[in-house]
């Protein structure tokens, strides 16, 4: 009897553990419910933002999974793993926690609106903990969907710094393109943050040195992914049409239509089969 397919959901908002329902998040709690009950296995992660209440929605530490350092800069950051269900959906979701990057601050803002300084850093960590706990897990996705900026260096781990790992040899990346952007650059040292563990300078040269933009980051994922799915009416056109000149399978906007999502998926592995 043939495994299941499983899908990785690295998602960096969900409704209802961000208060506000958005189309985005409404749209990210959802999906892993499709596909779970079409028969996928699936992991949902996100960040664990400070705004979320742990004990309104239950979250307990996995110590089994917890305990990982995440270098970044030379320095380690102890990685924190809990997790949450939606009942009502019958999925859990892991939480990608640490106390300096994400449990004493807010979400993507502080108190005030203002976009957090070490942004750039709190991507690289919310990534590489994802991936980390993956293999930790032993799982290994067929699929791996990645929703909002936070999740945009996703692409470019598995297919460079796991290049010599057979964990995600075979593993299909989605970028989902939504219209939540930020607004401040991050800095220009952020290409030597993900530098190395083979990740080479030709593998970032459209951003070496330099501050870079939401666009700037997004490029660098479409050009990492093996699809595209629109998330947004309102997607950025030059990132549309970068998308588009790239030559990748592009899955058009297509709301919370579940079976829209369910074909363009199965195609991905469907194509991957016949590879």
């Amino acid at each position: 009897m043939k495994e299941p397919n499983r899908i990785l959901f690295v998602s960096q908002q969900i409704y209802p553990f961000l208060d506000q329902e958005t189309p985005i998040r409404a749209l990210n709690r959802k999906m892993p419910e499709w596909f779970q009950s079409s028969g996928y296995e699936t992991r949902t992660f996100m960040p664990k933002f400070g705004e979320i209440n742990e004990r309104r929605n239950q979250l307990h530490e996995v110590i089994r999974l917890s305990g990982m350092n995440i270098i970044i800069s030379e320095a380690d950051h102890p990685l924190l793993i809990k997790v949450a269900s939606i009942q009502a959906a019958r999925i859990q979701i892991y939480f990608i926690d640490n106390d300096d990057y994400f449990y004493r601050r807010k979400g993507l803002v502080d108190a005030n609106g203002e976009e957090y300084k070490d942004n750039d850093e709190r991507s690289i960590f919310f990534a590489r903990g994802v991936l980390e706990t993956v293999k930790k897990l032993r799982w290994t996705p067929n699929i791996v969907h990645c929703s909002g900026w936070m999740s945009a260096l996703t692409p470019l781990f598995i297919k460079k710094l796991y290049a010599d790992t057979p964990f995600f040899e075979n593993t299909k990346v989605v970028l989902s393109l939504d219209s939540d952007e930020y607004a401040t650059p991050f800095g220009s040292k952020f290409s030597t943050k993900i530098l190395g563990g083979g990740i080479l300078n030709t593998d970032i040269r459209s951003i070496a040195g330099l501050p870079v933009g939401y666009e700037d980051l997004m490029r660098l994922a479409i050009d990492n992914a093996d699809a595209i799915v629109l998330a947004s009416e309102n997607v950025n056109q030059r990132l549309l049409n970068y998308a588009q000149n790239s030559g990748k399978p592009i899955m058009p906007y297509a709301g919370e239509d579940k079976e829209a999502y369910l074909n363009f998926y199965n195609g991905l592995l469907d194509k991957s089969d016949e590879e």
